[in-house]
């Protein structure tokens, strides 16, 4: 979908102004002011209460520094002796990001066709062959600016295994029935699973495409239906050479490996083009606030995915008080985060809600971060999973009351510690893999930041509840979100989002005094949403092109 958002947008209200208009285009650097609420703020009428709550400073695009470059074909090595697995990790500086306009995916699929569409030798059918016996593994991912080819394999195979990779990587088949099949499947993938079957990952992808649009982050990895559909099996052959390349290569080696396997898979991949095109040039992000998107699909829920581009990255001052901020507030699928314990614990309205201080994916069907999805320019976002369609406003609403709570009441010594204790064990759980340990150790490398989950322990050791409030308070405000949704009836979700009305709610059993008194505090809380910035559009429209 080249524009995600219908253009010409309306023109704006009277009085407001033409400029004003326009700059909501932009994303907001400037701290947003702390204003608490009053306790009796329930009594107070709609129009007088959203007084209370800060607007956002005048937007501006959001700068920001290139990640740093490496050496081309580094190696990361992370021998343990007497272990008889290896693991590869190949990661290329090449992503989404290098797609050219109008072939949207290309990158995806040219990582598919090399690992998945046979080498010189080996048709697809007697790849697999080959590697099943090995009980080897061969997998790709592509991301918005690296791809990562991983694999596994007993060192007794080890020898065999580097020659099905090196051909793989050197000497790819390129059959055109091949292309046909894999281009087919990842077109399917945008068509029918990420429209039709998958409401979250809808409601993300979407959100990408709301904070990047007119950059190359704003199109899904996969692709757009457009851009796959215009693919041919030359774009994949042309794609190969400018961008697998040495110059963009790192390497990682972890289990039984030493200096001698390192030299042996670099005179390996020594065959790769030792350069291509030249990286591509990010602009800085328009970063937009308060914009919304109300997604039309048949779902029996609404999902939601929140959030804004920000300029805290791992290599900034400020963000390790932001990640630990953001890990109590909502960690990914932990029941001590705030948004988990009040949204689906006290009030049962949804599986989990999660908060991240930068772009998050999961290790597979594990709750760990993926490594390797590094970006230049990043975003803090709020996960909603499905909750029923007329609890949905409410909902909206009670991830931004306890936003503001966070940015405005002390946050409790007791539940801190829980998330400190939490987050400790947790980065050591994130690497006990080989794979994971030499994710992170190339993250460290690209991003400059030496011994990362280390340094997040580190912190944790000595940072105070006063210094992780500063953070958010001076980053993350309701004011800067834009706001995706994905329901049925969008027309009535659009209109309980504008109207600015209450969104009381009723349970099926009684709640505790306390519940019952934030409810009506969460049933007025004023959306940041301007009722012109609000668009609606079918799930057929996404990634169209």
């Amino acid at each position: 979908m080249k524009n995600f958002i219908p253009s010409p947008r309306p023109s704006p209200p009277q009085g407001r102004g033409r400029l004003v208009f326009l700059l909501l285009a932009g994303c907001a650097t400037t701290p947003t002011p702390v204003k608490e609420l009053p306790t009796d703020a329930a009594q107070i009428p709609m129009e007088q209460l959203a007084q209370l709550v800060a607007k956002p400073a005048p937007a501006a695009p959001l700068p920001y520094t290139p990640l740093p470059a490496v050496e081309p074909m580094k190696v990361v090595l992370l021998p343990v002796p007497n272990k008889p697995i290896v693991s590869v990790r190949l990661v290329f500086r090449t992503g989404s990001v290098d797609d050219p306009q109008g072939k949207e995916g290309l990158t995806a699929l040219t990582t598919r066709v090399l690992l998945e569409g046979g080498t010189k030798s080996l048709d697809s059918a007697q790849l697999l062959e080959a590697l099943y016996p090995m009980a080897a593994e061969l997998a790709g991912d592509t991301d918005k600016e690296f791809t990562t080819l991983t694999g596994r394999v007993h060192r007794d195979r080890l020898a065999r295994f580097l020659e099905i990779l090196g051909e793989a990587l050197l000497a790819p088949r390129f059959e055109e029935k091949e292309f046909n099949r894999l281009r087919s499947e990842q077109l399917n993938g945008v068509k029918n699973r990420l429209r039709q079957e998958n409401d979250e990952e809808l409601s993300k992808v979407a959100l990408d495409a709301l904070l990047f649009e007119g950059h190359p982050y704003r199109h899904f990895t996969g692709g757009t239906e457009a851009g796959l559909t215009a693919l041919t099996l030359e774009d994949v052959k042309t794609h190969w050479k400018n961008t697998f390349t040495q110059d963009r290569l790192i390497i990682g080696l972890a289990g039984g490996v030493d200096g001698a396997l390192a030299t042996q898979v670099k005179t390996t991949l020594s065959g790769l083009p030792a350069a291509g095109v030249k990286r591509a040039d990010l602009p800085t992000a328009p970063g937009p606030q308060q914009l919304a998107v109300i997604i039309e699909r048949d779902t029996t829920s609404t999902a939601g995915s929140f959030g804004f581009a920000t300029p805290v990255r791992r290599d900034s001052p400020d963000f390790l008080p932001l990640f630990i901020a953001m890990s109590y507030f909502g960690e990914h699928r932990q029941e001590h985060g705030v948004l988990y314990q009040e949204l689906r614990e006290r009030r049962g309205l949804n599986y989990g809600t999660y908060a991240y201080a930068q772009h998050y994916r999961q290790e597979g069907w594990q709750s760990v971060p993926r490594p390797n999805i590094l970006r230049s320019q990043q975003d803090v976002t709020f996960w909603l999973r499905p909750v029923k369609p007329d609890k949905a406003v409410f909902a909206t609403r009670a991830v931004l009351h306890f936003l503001e709570q966070l940015r405005s009441q002390p946050i409790p010594a007791e539940k801190f510690e829980t998330a400190r204790g939490f987050l400790a064990g947790a980065t050591r759980i994130w690497a006990t893999t080989d794979q994971q340990r030499l994710g992170w150790a190339i993250d460290e490398l690209i991003a400059g930041t030496p011994d990362f989950l280390g340094s997040v322990r580190k912190a944790l050791e000595t940072i105070t509840p006063a210094q992780a409030q500063a953070a958010v308070q001076k980053y993350v405000s309701p004011a800067s979100l834009n706001f995706v949704f994905v329901t049925k009836d969008a027309a009535a979700l659009a209109g309980a989002l504008k109207s600015g009305e209450p969104s009381p709610i009723t349970y099926t059993s009684p709640k505790a005094d306390d519940i019952v008194g934030a409810d009506a505090l969460i049933a007025k809380q004023p959306l940041p949403i301007e009722p012109e910035h609000l668009r609606i559009m079918n799930a057929s429209e996404v990634m169209a092109r």
